[in-house]
């Protein structure tokens, strides 16, 4: 049995990266006239909800999102969630149908097609190079002057121990949202680590539950509330973490 299990596991992911480039190929001539002048990004990101929907209903992932409010059409907001799924970005896209950009660590960029676009439409940061943390700032100002709202795993990446629920929160999205006055969007992703986590022989089809809590205002807020609103925001998703847990 567990050799079945094992030859169905690795089987599952390599179809992960099959779905993956598939609707890539078939919309290669868009997406790359997409990316060719900035105000092209709307049709990018309209694209990439079609990429990440695609890949989570044919990896056997069905999403149920209960949402506590709704966006705006002119405001731009800063987007956080929980990460421990490569599915997080997909689910993230599945979410928010307001055009966002990702800030995400530049060692995705060597994933073969996918690598290509991410390169081009997202942040890039480099979290050993306090250089390239400052410059997230004024690339993400450009794309906030754009309209576009801003999204950032503040966890800073995935815990090599998969028993942690909810890792420490970095001052990143924090000090962004402040900074352009942002109002900050804690989502939980109750399943993602159950459903397709780091672990490759793990995971299996089913349900990805997203809760979109109410909005954190930053209006008025100064870096001075970075460390109030970086523990809101924490205990917001933990407490929702742990509620999903008992409604397994």
């Amino acid at each position: 049995m567990r050799g079945i299990k094992i030859v169905f596991w690795a089987l599952w992911r390599v179809w992960f990266y099959v779905l993956m480039a598939i609707p890539i190929l078939v919309m290669l001539p868009f997406l790359v006239l997409s990316i060719l002048t900035e105000r092209g990004y709307p049709y990018f990101f309209k694209m990439a909800r079609i990429w990440a929907k695609f890949i989570l209903f044919g990896m056997g992932f069905y999403y149920k999102i209960e949402r506590e409010q709704e966006f705006e059409k002119n405001q731009s907001y800063m987007l956080i969630a929980n990460h421990t799924s490569m599915a997080d970005i997909m689910l993230m896209l599945a979410t928010v149908r307001k055009p966002f950009v990702f800030v995400g660590k530049k060692e995705l960029v060597k994933i073969p097609i996918f690598g290509f676009f991410y390169k081009r439409t997202c942040i890039l940061v480099d979290r050993l190079s306090s250089r390239s943390k400052h410059g997230v700032f004024e690339r993400a100002q450009k794309r906030i002057n754009q309209g576009l709202s801003i999204c950032i795993f503040p966890e800073g990446g995935v815990p090599n121990d998969e028993s942690i629920l909810l890792d420490y929160f970095k001052d990143g999205a924090f000090r962004l949202a402040i900074e352009h006055q942002l109002p900050i969007v804690p989502m939980t992703f109750g399943d993602n680590k159950e459903r397709f986590s780091f672990t490759f022989l793990s995971g299996s089809p089913g349900i990805m539950r997203v809760k979109v809590h109410s909005f954190i205002e930053t209006e008025g807020k100064t870096m001075a509330d970075k460390n109030s609103l970086k523990d809101q925001s924490w205990n917001t998703i933990h407490t929702q973490l742990l509620d999903f847990q008992k409604k397994k």
